[in-house]
This record gives structure tokens, C-alpha cells and sequence, in this order.
């Protein structure tokens, strides 16, 4: 069989992205065997090796411009699953910012995964998740691939969680605010997902901005009330500084702008 008719065999089989495992059990043959033979077909220029042990039929200057955004996505299920696209990257998706950043933001349940990677210039900034904080995403497709992006309102869980992926937390809480504007708003979902996260943190932080967002009436604010831990928290991890707001039982920088 010709090369170009065996990787016809495998995409049908695989799709145009493909790791020597899956085409190993595709050709019945060793993993070894495999390696070698999508080695020697990259060097042919039939695939394009992304990274060790993952081919490609296409480059990425072959998808579709008209939707970079995604395009960016594709190789997230082959490298990341089980794991979705979160963060600053989501709030994009959703458009809670019209800010770009360059990395992509990524949750993986894999075990001490490489905070920054980067695959033919696209860059990853990868952190782990729990298979239980794992939930609230919705699929994208691209070019008939699968690609999981974290809803709206795990998008906005996420950032308050760890504002660090949310880009920092001045862009979480223009996020927010954006994600409050916006037709998905739901606060029942907000304070369900909250609580399936199981970081009283979230509570203080989400709280403290919707009083001053909606108002102290609010029924965020109100739950975010009950829903209070014991022991100081701060709204942003990354700068310990800042009054202490005790009705939140949360450390506020002075600098923020709500």
C-alpha cells in the first residue's frame, strides 16, 4: 500500500491528527514499527510532526483564518484530555474581554503537567484540575474535531478561583462585570458551580464584587454572605497587600477598580 493511501487508512480511522499509538492499532503493527514509519513520512513531507509522538496531515497555515481563535484550539484534546479550555482564552470565546493574550489557557487532569508549552508557536499555559472540579463546559467543533471550553459561568468560577487565569485580577473583575452584563448571567448556576468547587475563597471573592456591582440586596451577594468560611482570604493571591475588609473576611488591594 502507498504511503498516501495507508495515511488515508489512518485519518478515516483517527482524523488528520494522529499519535503513533493510534496508528499502530490502525496498521496493526508495532509502536515501534509506527514511529519509524510516520518519521520517515514527515521527512518525506506527507506529516507534519507537532511534537514527540503527535503528527499532523495539515499545518496550521492550512485551517481557516476566518477563525484563528479556534484554530488555536485544535490540538487541545490530543495533548490536554481530559481537559478544557478555560481562563482568559474562554473569556474570549464568550466575549467577556476584547483583551488578547497569546498563550492559551488550559486545564488538564494530567499529573504535574509543564506550566508553559508550545507546539509550531502556539503557546499553552497549562495548569491541573481535579477530575471533580473537571465540569461546566461545552464543546466546539473544529474542522470535525471535538474541543472543550469551559461555560460561561465556569469560565467566570475559574478566574475567581485563581485569578491568575483569569489574566490577573483586574481583568477578572472586568470579566465579570462583562459576564454580569451579559446574556448568561445566571447567578444560580454561579453559586452552584461555586459550591461544587468547594473553595470558600470563590464565595468571598465573588461576593465582596457583587455587592459592589449589583448592590448588598442582591441575591449573589446575599448567598455569598451565607456561604463565608472562617479565616482570611485575599482577592488577589498574587499581591498580599491592601485593607482588610472583614465583612468578607477578604484582603482587598487598594488599587483595584470595581
Amino acid at each position: 500500500m502507498r504511503p498516501t493511501e495507508t495515511l488515508r487508512l489512518i485519518a478515516q480511522a483517527s482524523g488528520d491528527i494522529f499519535t503513533v499509538s493510534e496508528v499502530a492499532i490502525v496498521l496493526g503493527i508495532s509502536q515501534e514499527d509506527a514511529s519509524k514509519s510516520l518519521s520517515r513520512w514527515a521527512h518525506q513531507g506527507l506529516v507534519i510532526r507537532l511534537r514527540q509522538g503527535l503528527y499532523s496531515l495539515f499545518s496550521l497555515d492550512s485551517m481557516n483564518p476566518e477563525q484563528p481563535l479556534e484554530n488555536m484550539w485544535i490540538l487541545v484534546p490530543k495533548i490536554f484530555d481530559p481537559g478544557y479550555v478555560g481562563g482568559w482564552s474562554a473569556a474570549e470565546y464568550w466575549d467577556f474581554t476584547e483583551q488578547i493574550f497569546r498563550d492559551i489557557c488550559v486545564f488538564t487532569e494530567k499529573e504535574n503537567p509543564p506550566k508553559k508549552q508550545e507546539v509550531l508557536g502556539i503557546r499553552y499555559s497549562v495548569s491541573h484540575v481535579s477530575h471533580k472540579a473537571n465540569f461546566g463546559t461545552e464543546i466546539v467543533w473544529i474542522k470535525s474535531k471535538q474541543v472543550h471550553v469551559s461555560d460561561p459561568h465556569k469560565t467566570i468560577i475559574d478566574m475567581l478561583n485563581n485569578p491568575i487565569h483569569g489574566g490577573g485580577i483586574q481583568h477578572t473583575i472586568d470579566c465579570v462585570k462583562e459576564y454580569i452584563k451579559s446574556k448568561h448571567f445566571n447567578p444560580l448556576r454561579l453559586i452552584m458551580y461555586a459550591k461544587k468547587m468547594g473553595n470558600g475563597a470563590i464565595f468571598k471573592r465573588m461576593g465582596y464584587l457583587s455587592e459592589h456591582i449589583l448592590g448588598k440586596e442582591h441575591e449573589l451577594t446575599l448567598i455569598g454572605r451565607e456561604e463565608i468560611t472562617k479565616g482570611a482570604s485575599y482577592m488577589d493571591p498574587a499581591n498580599k497587600e491592601g485593607k482588610f475588609v472583614r465583612r468578607w473576611n477578604l484582603y482587598v488591594p487598594d488599587h483595584l477598580q470595581i
